[in-house]
């Protein structure tokens, strides 16, 4: 589309108006639903009981002191901290400034943290700031805030005072608009992960919304359309989100939320929902839980993940092959530690009250892509969940993880996937594969003669065969390329996932060298407890749900050691290394596991 054709379009948009969030335009009458009505009793007293976590706190100070901590010691959380708490503030009181339109303080107190971000220095995160420094610089965060800021002036307008609506204006021209035609290229206009959706939905949004000259207007839109153009060439058209979960929420939700705005201003004219890729991506989410709130914690992703209900409900609506959620896994109001409004405003607006669905359909499913395959089983009361990974490792928030895999029960995770570690300076750095969770060390994959996986796209798996079935699903691959390793001719690896009868797991590595090597170990990943017994190691899990790893005691010697990682969120937690040493290393050999679910 060109700008010509744009221009087109946009000559018969009506105006951005609240039509655009209430078909009727009725924005009185959907609050008041939501106020009144049980569907939404629970959203409503988690916002209202922030909202008086608030009232006695005053507005946080974003000091030079905080702002330099990054600069000086690689730390993020400090200054995010206060940052996101204070974008809990707008969210919040633009929500209750909604829900009570009668009540005068929510608006009080929103018209002093507009005013606060405004003045903001940057709206930009300081790990993201580059060494040119401020100014022109456009981050997930910035563009965010802008998108916040329009739709917020879009849908309570001349409830808020001229000088607020006017500062937002400029804001958003000058933090955004100016420096995103003028300025540039920056590197996410043409990055093929969330980034691009997130960056160019946001300021498209904001466009959408804000920009009152036709010309201005189709710029933007030109280039948003050709950033989330590039966002899609970043899935295969088998939809896997290689950046996990998480990033599917974030970086597709924005994708959506653009998308809704672009649809709904161009009736139609301006569409990306009838791409079958766009499609693709709206199932993904339905194929990585593993049961209960547990997922498929590849790359950098959390290993418990919670749904934004109403992103899930409006692609659902969308797309009849994309499941709506089980309810029990709603993303409470305070689940996103960065306190996005676009999220946070639509998981009331698109939350469909006639979805109650408890459970997600059992199903296996392979990706052949992103080579994942996936499977949740049912059997007797307790459900069973697998995955298994080949790839290669220049993916997205990498790990080297080549034939890495997750064996889960009733939401419990045995052997583990560490996932998202503390985001550091040196995490995204040189030393990135240092880190437990993203280097190979951190992984149930071999170590070979003391080495690890290699980074990069020359490190790779090859499928030799997938497959999901009734009662067993197949993986091999040849992992040959992941290490690089002179004598290794050639290494397999194959899953057999069995989910009938007793639910377990085959696992067999196969290996050829030029000459045996000095040492070989076979590692397991778990946050369990590991206890060795005769010819097994035992996870013991909660509950009473044990499981077992049978393994050939003439071949292998296990020894079970501790370590730490930071989790995502700063927090020290203890994982253990199961490792299988080679009791006699052999030019050509064949280790045997098998994961069996046990009672105690």
């Amino acid at each position: 589309m060109d700008k010509t054709s744009l221009l087109a379009i946009i000559s018969g948009m009506e105006p951005a108006d609240l039509r655009l969030y209430y078909p009727d335009g009725d924005q009185e009458g959907f609050w008041r639903k939501v106020r009144e009505s049980p569907h939404y009793a629970e959203e409503v007293a988690e916002i209202r009981a922030e909202g008086e976590r608030l009232r006695t706190q005053p507005v946080p100070e974003l000091t030079y002191a905080l702002f330099s901590i990054f600069g000086r010691t690689g730390s993020r959380l400090e200054y995010e901290r206060v940052y996101f708490e204070r974008r809990r503030m707008l969210n919040t009181y633009v929500i209750l400034a909604l829900l009570e339109p009668a009540e005068e303080e929510p608006l009080e107190r929103l018209q002093e943290i507009l005013w606060v971000i405004c003045n903001e220095y940057t709206w930009c995160l300081p790990a993201h700031l580059g060494e040119s420094g401020i100014a022109g610089t456009i981050d997930l965060f910035s563009a965010e805030t802008g998108f916040a800021l329009s739709e917020i002036h879009c849908l309570l307008g001349e409830r808020l005072p001229p000088l607020l609506r006017l500062r937002i204006r400029q804001e958003v021209g000058k933090r955004l608009f100016e420096p995103y035609l003028t300025g540039g290229p920056y590197f996410w206009e043409t990055a093929e992960h969330n980034w691009s959706a997130v960056c160019a939905g946001s300021i498209g949004c904001a466009a959408l919304l804000l920009a009152s000259e036709p010309s201005q207007l189709a710029d933007i839109l030109l280039k948003a359309q050709r950033s989330l153009g590039y966002y899609l060439k970043g899935f295969g058209e088998d939809g896997a989100c290689l950046e996990g979960l998480g990033y599917w929420n974030y970086g597709f939700g924005y994708f959506v939320y653009y998308a809704d705005l672009a649809d709904k201003r161009s009736r139609g004219r301006i569409s990306w929902f009838q791409e079958e890729k766009v499609r693709n991506i709206a199932k993904f989410q339905q194929t990585c839980f593993l049961g209960g709130g547990l997922v498929a914690n590849f790359s950098d992703s959390q290993p418990v993940g919670q749904v934004y209900l109403g992103l899930s409900h409006y692609v659902a609506a969308r797309f009849p092959e994309v499941e709506a959620p089980p309810v029990s896994l709603r993303a409470v109001y305070t689940e996103d530690h960065c306190s996005r409004w676009a999220p946070a405003l639509r998981n009331l607006l698109w939350k469909d009250t006639a979805q109650a669905k408890t459970e997600w359909t059992m199903d296996s499913y392979y990706l052949p892509d992103a080579q994942w395959l996936l499977s949740r089983c049912r059997l007797g009361n307790s459900t069973f969940g697998f995955a298994a990974k080949g790839g290669h490792n220049d993916e997205p928030h990498n790990h080297n993880d080549l034939g890495q895999f997750i064996i889960a029960a009733d939401g419990n995770a045995y052997v583990s996937d560490l996932g998202s570690g503390e985001y550091t300076a040196g995490y995204f750095g040189a030393m990135r594969y240092s880190y437990d969770c993203n280097g190979s060390q951190g992984h149930s994959v071999p170590i070979i003669d003391g080495q690890f996986q290699t980074a990069g796209p020359e490190a790779y798996a090859v499928v030799l065969e997938a497959s999901a079935g009734k009662e067993k699903d197949v993986l091999q691959l040849d992992l040959t390329q992941a290490y690089r390793y002179s004598g290794l001719e050639r290494f397999t690896r194959s899953f057999e996932w069995h989910k009938e009868g007793p639910v377990s797991l085959t696992l067999s590595d196969e290996f050829s060298f030029k000459e045996a090597p000095g040492t070989l170990v076979e590692r397991i990943v778990t946050l369990c407890p590991a206890v060795p017994g005769e010819g097994q190691v035992v996870l013991k899990g909660p509950d009473g749900q044990n499981l077992q790893i049978i393994y050939d005691e003439g071949l292998l010697q296990p020894e079970i050691s501790e370590h730490t990682f930071s989790d995502h969120y700063g927090a020290k937690k203890t994982w253990y290394g199961v490792d299988f040493q080679a009791k006699a290393c052999a030019e050509s050999v064949r280790y045997t596991f098998e994961f069996q679910f046990s009672l105690s």
